[in-house]
Order: structure tokens, then sequence, then C-alpha cells
């Protein structure tokens, strides 16, 4: 029979498992909930240590760590320490911290962000109230007396268990993972396949056949909604059972040919930004400039960097080919904390790319793409009198389920001025066979921009997926890039 240990997310202990332990217990198995150390002074190696101390106290010969929301670190670093230990780990409702990550970059509550990172002494962060879980997760599930319950047993979160990077040697690497998926929240199992066909590359590792998923239609605290459940669930990942994603096949989509045939045009690199020129013209002279800015995040050593994809790489061209300046900018997105540093990186790519002179500093457009997508909400709160367009293709307009780490800044559903007819023309190419979760930010976004009489035009891709220029080009796939790359140049003056 397996053994379970079970650590519970921020504020909470151990007793929060009680339920699932019982069971788990009536079936034969063990059950070992955690007590991570309270201490103001406690750190994430701190509550790594706490679970290797209980996997050194079990008379067992392997164990499978349970780690809901926070708690996956100090278990991935557990795991980390004894991998010999560990027969599993199972992600309940948690995320996916890299090497090197704090858990505060997976922190949904903006003020507990703000706390954290204002001085060099952070305070402990205070448990939630009753009527502020939902904070940190969906309460689907919960009555009124377990959400009194979660807070009667919540203690303050020592602010050095958030902070401290997650430091892994590898050592776990082979352990397998079964990761709980808790639907009400909005991710599902559906969802995180398209994520792997499609989106940032780190996520490919999800399709190891080590890797099963579950899904529980409940909210993010099911060891209290349905504990029953949950309890079978437990027992079916350490059984190895559980849901397999597919990998996609062959090469990384990101790395497949743009979907027309352009010709290369002369590049100049300037930091962190590319230039493709067009052809000079017995017209010379300053030129009107799209400044393409990529999706995300992605991992900072994914390899080529965006500015080389074939992707990113054909669009510039197509747009140098007809005339303007196609540029590329490399900005930093490599965490979903990381919106602001990327928003500086594409502003600093705009004053590049108006102070350089081929290019006419009053003609820019930008144009975002998929994740890019949320760094739209600047342009439109304060839009500048040079910017002649903005384009987004298959984007991403307010945070996805999990993505509340992202600052509320970045949410261009809200950033729309309430008269939107003084905003530059908006070009939203769609893609029809979008993953639901981003399709819902398009149809909100689009709803708010008819509502304040925005300027938006809609080139729609009806077989298109997401990244539809990478997955089995269509000539409808080519009619649409080439329609929207002429009305963008179209509003530039070309």
């Amino acid at each position: 029979m397996s053994a379970f240990v079970l650590v519970s997310g921020p504020f909470t202990n151990g007793r929060i498992w009680s339920a699932v332990a019982g069971r788990l217990r009536r079936t034969g198995a063990g059950a070992y909930p955690v007590d991570l150390g309270s201490r103001p002074e406690a750190d994430l190696e701190t509550h790594i240590e706490d679970v290797v101390r209980l996997i050194d106290s079990l008379d067992v010969p392997r164990v499978v760590l349970v780690g809901h929301d926070y708690a996956i670190h100090p278990v991935l670093g557990a795991a980390d320490r004894r991998p010999d230990r560990v027969a599993r780990v199972v992600h309940l409702d948690a995320g996916l911290p890299q090497p090197g990550d704090p858990a505060l970059a997976l922190v949904p509550d903006p003020a507990v962000r703000r706390l954290l990172e204002d001085g060099d002494d952070p305070r402990p962060v205070p448990p939630p109230g009753p009527a502020d879980w939902h904070r940190w997760g969906s309460t689907e599930g919960l009555d009124a007396d377990q959400l009194e319950f979660l807070s009667g047993l919540a203690v303050a979160q020592p602010p050095r268990t958030l902070t401290q990077p997650l430091r892994l040697t590898g050592a776990a690497a082979d352990v397998p993972v079964s990761a709980v998926l808790c639907t009400a929240g909005g991710m599902t199992i559906e969802g995180v396949q398209a994520l792997v066909r499609v989106g940032p590359p780190h996520l490919r590792r999800l399709a190891d056949p080590r890797v099963g998923f579950f899904e529980l239609a409940t909210g993010h605290w099911p060891m209290l909604s349905c504990p029953d459940e949950l309890a079978e669930v437990l027992r079916s990942a350490a059984a190895d059972e559980g849901h397999r994603l597919t990998a996609p096949e062959g090469e990384p989509s990101f790395l497949r040919p743009f979907l027309l045939d352009v010709p290369g045009r002369p590049r100049v690199r300037t930091g962190r930004v590319d230039l493709h020129l067009p052809e000079a013209g017995d017209a010379d002279g300053p030129r009107p400039a799209v400044l393409f800015v990529h999706g995300g995040p992605l991992a900072p050593d994914v390899a080529p960097t965006p500015r080389d994809w074939p992707v990113y790489l054909g669009y510039a061209r197509l747009a140098a080919s007809l005339g303007a300046v196609g540029a590329v900018v490399e900005h930093r997105l490599h965490g979903l904390t990381d919106y602001a540093r990327a928003a500086d990186d594409v502003t600093e790519a705009v004053a590049l790319l108006r102070a350089d002179p081929r290019v006419d500093p009053e003609r820019i457009a930008l144009w975002l793409f998929s994740g890019g997508g949320l760094l739209a909400a600047d342009w439109l709160t304060a839009p500048p009198r040079w910017l002649r367009c903005l384009a987004l293709t298959y984007p991403v307009l307010a945070p996805l389920p999990g993505w509340d780490a992202v600052s509320p800044r970045f949410r261009p559903v809200e950033a729309l001025p309430a008269d939107g007819r003084r905003l530059p023309p908006l070009l939203l190419t769609r893609a029809g066979l979008e993953i639901p979760q981003i399709a819902a930010t398009v149809e909100r976004f689009l709803d708010a921009a008819e509502e304040t009489r925005a300027p938006v035009e809609i080139v729609d891709v009806p077989h298109g997926v997401h990244g539809f220029e990478l997955h089995d080009p269509t000539d409808e796939a080519r009619e649409a890039v080439t329609r929207a790359v002429r009305t963008v140049l179209g509003h530039l003056g070309i």
C-alpha cells in the first residue's frame, strides 16, 4: 500500500487533510499530513527540511509526496534531496515552478506581492478572512462553515517561504509526476493539452509518459469540498493511472517554416531589437515601422530565441518587402510576474525604433501575439499620437485561469477607455479553433470594445488554431496573414 505525505498550501496546516487522511487510511494506505513551520524566521529551506524530516521518520520504502498550492515548492525541494525515497510527486492544483523561482511568482493576490516586494525586511503575510480566500483560488464547493474553518486554522505565512528561490539539483528529474486540476479555477486537461501543442516550448515536458493528469470538478480546496473524490484520485495517481497528454510530432512548432515564401531582407541588430529593412527606392527616406512583439511567458534559455523564430522573421520580412521597417523585439517575459519588465523592454524598443533615422517616428504600429497581448493594456490606456495601429494576433486579453500573479495593470479588457473612438485602429486576428480559455478573453474584449465604440477590425481564421501559422498552414491562413499585414500597413500610409 502507498504512503502519502500530504503538504498543504499557505496559511494552513495538517488539520486541513483530516478527512482525506481518514479515507486513505481506511483503504489501508498510510497518510501523513505535514505541519510546516510557522515561525516568522522560517524560509523555504525550513519547510523543505520539515518535509524531509517526516520522510526520514517513516518506516516505508517510498512515499507519494502531495503538494497543494505553495506546498509544491517544499515538496519538490524534498524530492530533490530524497529522490530514492519518493515514488511520485503530485501537484494538487499547484503550479510548475522552475529552479530558481520563488513561490511569490505564483502568488495570485497582488496585495501580497506588493507587501513582500517592499523593503528588505518583509513582514509575515496575514491569513485571509472567510471572505478573502477567493484571492488565493476558487472557493467553489466550500460552504460558509468550511470557509470559517479555513480561517480558524490559518496562521500568518512566514515571508521568506515565499521569497526564497527554489534550489534544485535535478536529482528527482526521473520521479513520476501526477497533476490534479481543480476545474472550477478554469484549467482543464483539454486546456493543458492545447498549451502543450501550441504553447511555450518548456511545456512539452508535460507530455512525458511519466506524467498523469486528473480533474476534479471543484474549487481550490478539494480536501474540504470533495475529500472522498480526492482520496480516490490520490490512490489512482499512486497506481500510475491518469490521462496522458500527446506530444507534438516532429520538431517544435516554433521552428517550422513561415507559411508564406518571403524573401530575406537586410537585418540590423541593436540590443533587443532586430530591424528588417525595405529596399531603397526612388523615394528613399524614413519609412513607417511595425514592431512585432512575441508571446510568452517563455523560458529564458529557449533556443533559438524568438527573434530568430521563422514566424516572427516571416512577419517582419513580409512587412519589409511591402515597404515598411519590420522590427522584432526580444522582451524578457519569462514568468507571470515579468509583464512589467517586458513592457519596459517594449517601450525601450519603441524609443529605439523611433530614434532610428531610417524610421518615420510618427508612423509606428505595434503587433502583439498570444500571451504578449496583455501588454496592449498600456497602449490602450494612453495611446500616443504616433501609434497608427495596434494589431493583436490570437491574443490573450485577460489573465488566464491560474494567471492571477499577473499585475492588475495588464488587463486589456479593462483598459479600454470610456470613449474608444479616441483609440488608434485595432486589428484583431482571431483563430476559430482557439483555446477556449483564450477565446473567452477575446470575446470579453470585443464586448467591451463594442460598448466603448472602439475601432476594431477582425480578421477571422475559421479553421485556425492558436499559432495557426505554424500548424498545417492553409490557404485560409495565408490569406488571413496577407490581409492583416496589408491592413496594418494601410494604416501606416503604405
